[in-house]
């Protein structure tokens, strides 16, 4: 059975610094994509970062270009998150999802549970 169980998530004050994690089960996770999205309530999903299944150069959105960095390691079959000088903009649940294949510009067909992160004073 497939799985991404991402973690990670809590309260941080604006300029504050998290770090998610996400871990993957059930499908070859070397061979595939994987993309952070994003909701806020009554919102749609946005996208926020996503990574080749080699590694390499990530994309991210320009509403987060600059603060979030992401990662992956294919021996421990997680992605990450880094994200740093947060603002209350960011405060949304954050889902990691994977791709269809290989290669950033593809589809999603499986997302997580997700992960809540509040940004507050």
């Amino acid at each position: 059975e497939m799985q991404l169980v991402e973690s990670g998530g809590g309260l941080v004050q604006p300029g504050g610094s998290l770090r998610l994690s996400c871990s993957a089960s059930g499908f070859t996770f070397e061979n595939y994509a994987m993309s952070w999205v994003r909701r806020a309530p009554g919102k749609g999903v946005e996208w926020v970062s996503s990574i080749n299944s080699f590694g390499g150069t990530p994309s991210y959105a320009d509403s987060v270009k600059g603060r979030f960095t992401a990662s992956r390691d294919n021996i421990k079959k997680t992605v990450s998150r880094k994200m740093n000088n947060l603002k209350p903009e960011d405060t949304d649940v954050y889902y990691c999802a994977k791709l269809t294949t290989g290669w950033i510009g593809s589809t999603s067909d499986y997302r997580g549970q997700g992960t809540q992160v509040t940004v507050s004073s």
